[in-house]
Parts: C-alpha cells; sequence; structure tokens
C-alpha cells in the first residue's frame, strides 16, 4: 500500500458539534464516499500532548509532553521521522508547536516560520503561532505546499475552532460556527486532493467544554471525531479506531516501515 496523505487537525472540534456542523464532510459520508469515527482522546486532553500523541501513536503520560509548555524536541518517531526515512517528502501547515516537537525547539519565527529543509523531519512548513491565525490563511498555506512541493504526507492544523472555545465555550454559536466555517473553507480543497490521488483524514486533538477550556475527562472535552476519505479506506462501520492508532495507520497508509498500532479495520 503506496498512498500520499493529507491529515487535517482541527483543533479543538468536539465529536457531537462535528456530527452535526460539518455539512460538507457529512456530504461525502451520506453518498458513501467517507466514514465518521468517534474517537476518545488520551488524557491529558490538551494541544501538544495530543500532537504528539496522533503523530506518535504514544500518550501523553508515555512521551512526557504532558501538558503544553513541554517546550522540548518530541523523543518519540512520528509519522514525519518514518516518511522520511523512507525518502518520502514531508510538509505541515500547523501551529509551531508542532515545529518545536519535531524540528527545532525553541521556535524561532525568522528562522522558522517558513521552513524548506530537507534535513529535516518536516522538510517544507509554513507555521503560525496566533490561535487567531485566520483558517483561511492557513489552508491556503497548506495548498502552497502541496502545489509546490507534492508532498507524500501533509498536516494542515488550523486553530480557530479552538480559540473560539476558549473565548466563549463550547455551547455558543461562535464555536459552532466557527467549525461550520472550516467546514466550508476545507470544501475548497478537499475534492482537489482527492483528485490528486491523496488520501484524507480530518480529526481533532480534543474536544472543548462550556468553561471554555479542557483537560479533563468530560465526553464533551475527549470525544473527537476521525472523518476518513479516500479509496484506500474500508468505510467499514464497525471499525473502532484508537488515538493512538492515526500514526501507524497512516504509516500503512504511506507503505513505510513502523512500528506503531494500526487499526487495519480502517483499510481495504
Amino acid at each position: 500500500m503506496k498512498h500520499n496523505v493529507i491529515l487535517v487537525v482541527l483543533d479543538g472540534l468536539n465529536f457531537e458539534v462535528a456530527q452535526h456542523a460539518m455539512g460538507h464532510l457529512q456530504a461525502y459520508v451520506g453518498t458513501g464516499r467517507a466514514a465518521l469515527y468517534k474517537l476518545e482522546c488520551e488524557l491529558p486532553s490538551l494541544s501538544r500532548p495530543l500532537y504528539e500523541c496522533i503523530l506518535t501513536g504514544v500518550p501523553p503520560i508515555q512521551s512526557g509532553i504532558v501538558h503544553n509548555n513541554v517546550s522540548r524536541l518530541s523523543n518519540q518517531r512520528s509519522i514525519f521521522h518514518y516518511a522520511t526515512d523512507a525518502g518520502l517528502t514531508t510538509a505541515a501547515a500547523a501551529y509551531h508547536w508542532v515545529s518545536e516537537l519535531y524540528n527545532r525547539t525553541p521556535f524561532l519565527a525568522a528562522r522558522d516560520r517558513h521552513t524548506d529543509d530537507k534535513a529535516l523531519a518536516i522538510q517544507h512548513g509554513h507555521f503560525y503561532w496566533n490561535d487567531h491565525y485566520p483558517d483561511s490563511h492557513l489552508f491556503a498555506d497548506a495548498e502552497s505546499l502541496r502545489l509546490k512541493h507534492a508532498p507524500n504526507f501533509m498536516v494542515v492544523h488550523p486553530m480557530n475552532i479552538d480559540d473560539a472555545g476558549h473565548k466563549y465555550g463550547l455551547d455558543t454559536p461562535q464555536y459552532r460556527n466557527s467549525a461550520r466555517s472550516a467546514d466550508i473553507i476545507l470544501a475548497d480543497y478537499l475534492q482537489g486532493w482527492l483528485d490528486a490521488g491523496y488520501q484524507v483524514l480530518v480529526t481533532a486533538d480534543h474536544g472543548m467544554n462550556n468553561d471554555r477550556s479542557h483537560n479533563g475527562l468530560l465526553p464533551q472535552e475527549r470525544e473527537v471525531p476521525l472523518f476518513v476519505v479516500g479509496d484506500a479506506f474500508s468505510l467499514n462501520a464497525d471499525a473502532a479506531p484508537k488515538q493512538t492508532d492515526l500514526c501507524g495507520t497512516v504509516c500503512e497508509l504511506l507503505g513505510v516501515p513502523h512500528d506503531k498500532p494500526v487499526c487495519r479495520e480502517l483499510l481495504k
């Protein structure tokens, strides 16, 4: 199995809101071209620990990235490492913590915001550091990387849903509308990615609560979506993926050697 993969991480997107607010993605599900699964995020339900979990398959309590202020390079093997070791091209349009985990830390904007370095795990990158950096700009950043570098693996990581949750809380028009907006922006790109042969996964690191935060065990904080779109996916309704399976499953799609857990029921 050798496919190119785009992994979209919609930061802070709760499962229930994804289920009712993401009309474009749900149209793919409704026509049998995609599937939606419910994941339970690992603990703690915080951003940097769960970026690490998604990209390495290692829970925070094992990785040591246990809160957002643990600012160091990952000591785990990530999808980026497996891909580059296999001679593939990697890219990311993402929050700067992703750069700090897999490229260089601390993040220096003048050096790291725009990255082109074949020696790094994330070879081509556009990284940002303000949570209100517009999702529209972030998706355009990602598409520019795709068109210029044709990456075999790319992460797309916008932050506006999480930002709205922290400002207004889960059960608010602002949070729900931020999710709807991300879905509409994604609609500008998704079919083009599929036409270019990409397998696409859309997920979230964690959810959100009505206290305008996350870190605990509430279902609203832990339950996140996983949409899978592409002809390499089984769309098996009985598949039960875990957040720790995403790294290995993407590596399987890429056709690169790895030693991570996999949800084989997701794949044909």
